[in-house]
């Protein structure tokens, strides 16, 4: 079992990553000041709680804690003010107060969801995440929670911190292959941002990984996380280096937009916008093309079986117009974080959108 610790002063919490660790539930959750006098929700999907909700609610109920519980649908979609208030209308029928304490027990969309309503709920109560996916890694750590406006992703939320991340990495074996390969994009995120030296672990042993393996998927996670980790103790609203986190999002969350959350899962979308980062990186002088990012990042991804070819549906002048709306943009300006090489990046304003346009018509092209 590997620990860490989000370091926020008082509001310090830490990840608790292992094997086969969700029987520690309770205890973690004592350590923390949350006891059988704190009435629980847990909040999950419709794919997970088959899996899972039973197994967390008996260990909650043989340690002496109330607790109610509500599912959503499964998917992006679901990360809505009318979900929202759905969920908060179960918090008020099973009677919590603002003692009581959410449990989010899914993947990323599960997270956003529960920690956004909690948030809010009588003016913000205490959540823990335990987070049953591989991208999930990304999304449980940090504090961003929201919702989704039609017009664009993340748009409604604000900055909550958990209480406590219990990830236990034996839930990532009943994930469909899919959503494990796209769990990886998060996972490459932070070497290529970050660790030159973790992006060359993680070439070395792509099919380690994408077989679960261990001790490999469990050091992978706990790198990711450690990695987060420093960057939001460094910047915790993203007011400057936290930004370096959304290297690729600002064109994945576009493609997301325009598919109205039903066609790549955040994953994949992510990839892609990082080909299209490196591309722009290079075509406006930000990094080297001798240095071979772009290629370099491309082959990556590939071996984690992710996509890097923006799909044909996508036109680059509907993608710009979705970037605009992007909340990571500064004065109606473009805001991207750009590879300077494998392993560092730069946060940079104001491009042109002639060449954003080009890039967007080049990585259509990709093979």
């Amino acid at each position: 079992m590997k620990r860490l610790t989000v370091d926020l002063g008082e509001r310090s919490y830490p990840i608790v990553i292992g094997k086969d660790i969700l029987g520690q539930l309770p205890q973690e959750l004592a350590d923390r000041g949350i006891t059988s006098k704190n009435r629980l929700l847990i909040v999950t999907d419709h794919q997970v709680a088959p899996l899972y909700l039973e197994r967390v609610q008996s260990i909650l109920t043989l340690a002496g804690y109330e607790h109610a519980f509500h599912v959503i649908s499964a998917g992006e979609q679901a990360k809505t003010l009318s979900v929202l208030e759905e969920v908060t209308g179960s918090a008020l029928k099973a009677g919590l107060d603002r003692k009581s304490v959410f449990i989010a027990l899914g993947g990323g969309v599960v997270g956003d969801l529960t920690g956004f309503c909690a948030a809010t709920y009588m003016r913000g109560v205490p959540f823990v995440q335990i987070p049953t996916t591989l991208l999930a890694h990304d999304s449980s750590v940090g504090g961003k929670v929201a919702v989704n406006h039609p017009m664009g992703k993340n748009i409604i939320g604000a900055f909550h911190q958990p209480s406590l991340v219990l990830y236990d990495t034996e839930t990532l074996k009943t994930l469909p292959p899919r959503e494990i390969y796209a769990g990886f994009a998060e996972v490459i995120k932070h070497g290529l941002i970050w660790s030159e030296s973790f992006t060359d672990w993680l070439e070395q042993h792509a099919e380690n990984l994408l077989a679960l393996q261990s001790p490999y998927i469990d050091e992978a996670i706990y790198q990711g996380c450690l990695i987060k980790s420093q960057v939001v103790s460094e910047d915790e609203t993203e007011q400057g280096k936290r930004a370096i986190l959304n290297l690729g999002h600002t064109f994945g969350h576009a493609m997301e937009s325009l598919s109205h959350y039903g066609g790549l899962i955040h994953g994949e979308a992510v990839a892609i916008g990082m080909v299209a980062a490196a591309v722009l990186a290079e075509r406006i002088g930000i990094c080297d093309p001798n240095q071979n990012v772009s290629s370099r990042t491309i082959e990556l991804l590939k071996k984690f079986q992710l996509p890097v070819q923006i799909p044909a549906q996508f036109q680059p002048d509907a993608l710009l117009e979705a970037m605009r709306l992007d909340k990571k943009g500064s004065g109606g300006k473009l805001v991207f974080v750009l590879p300077k090489s494998i392993g560092a990046v730069e946060i940079v304003r104001d491009v042109p959108e002639d060449e954003v346009i080009q890039v967007l018509k080049l990585v259509k092209e990709v093979e």
